[in-house]
């Protein structure tokens, strides 16, 4: 499995969530408390996106280290303000590539995507869905892991014009019913609307004035953490914050 976080609201330096935090992302890279039996460590990579400003399109920082061996982004996060970043820390699923390029967060356009868990089955469970996309799409992949077919397939549903949130949960309900008992933890934003789903791993959501944090484990003793129910989603915009239960019709 991995670790995520993910920040939507007024601009802060990420430092706080990634470093400072007294279970920031640096301590859950190697001190995790809820991995559900998905390893014990998330020393695979690690990757920090974030907004610059408004109406421009991502910067990102990846690595296929550990977070805790790297020297250039403490002091690069602190660097920044931003209001909306997605950061991440890598256990990768045995089989798949320890490369920069299976990091997360995946970025496309205005786009940062995140998937903590694994797809039950790779890669023969996801085959069926992979041969909706166009070969070119296959054959530029990232890389060859099920997180980045995953992001393939959901961009195809975002650029079919379906809003995000019905495009997360029509992914997710899909490739459950591929892959039975897949944990399929997603974390999406374009800097104006993000999304979480909970789905058979941990998410939690917290709700401050300045904005919306959403981790896969809390970072601090804060009580306005709450857990994301199982099979829900989060969806968090400047009108609020709404709590969404992923296997329910949508238009």
């Amino acid at each position: 499995m991995c670790r995520h976080i993910a920040y939507l609201g007024e601009p802060v330096s990420p430092a706080e969530a990634v470093f400072r935090a007294p279970h920031s992302l640096l301590v859950q890279s190697y001190a995790p408390a809820d991995m559900r039996g998905g390893g014990s460590v998330n020393a695979d990579g690690f990757g920090l996106g974030w907004y610059p400003g408004p109406g421009s399109p991502p910067l990102r920082h990846r690595r296929s280290t550990p977070l805790w061996t790297d020297e250039t982004l403490p002091p690069l996060a602190a660097s920044v303000t931003s209001g909306a970043f997605v950061a991440a820390v890598r256990n990768g699923t045995t089989g798949m590539p320890v490369t920069e390029a299976a990091a997360a967060p995946f970025t496309a356009g205005r786009w940062l995507f995140s998937h903590n868990g694994v797809v039950r089955g790779w890669p023969d469970s996801l085959a069926e869905a992979a041969k909706t996309l166009p070969v070119t799409e296959l054959l530029t992949l990232e890389a060859p892991t099920d997180s980045a077919v995953l992001w393939a397939l959901l961009r195809a549903r975002l650029a079919a014009g379906e809003d995000p949130l019905t495009a997360v949960a029509g992914l997710t309900t899909a490739v459950e019913a591929a892959a039975p008992g897949s944990r399929l933890n997603f974390l999406l934003t374009d800097g104006s609307t993000l999304i979480g789903t909970a789905w058979t791993h941990a998410l939690s959501l917290l709700e401050t004035p300045a904005g919306v944090l959403l981790a896969s484990e809390p970072l601090d003793g804060d009580p306005r953490w709450k857990p994301v129910p199982d099979q829900h989603a989060v969806r968090a915009t400047a009108a609020g914050v709404d709590l969404l239960p992923l296997t329910q019709e949508r238009s």
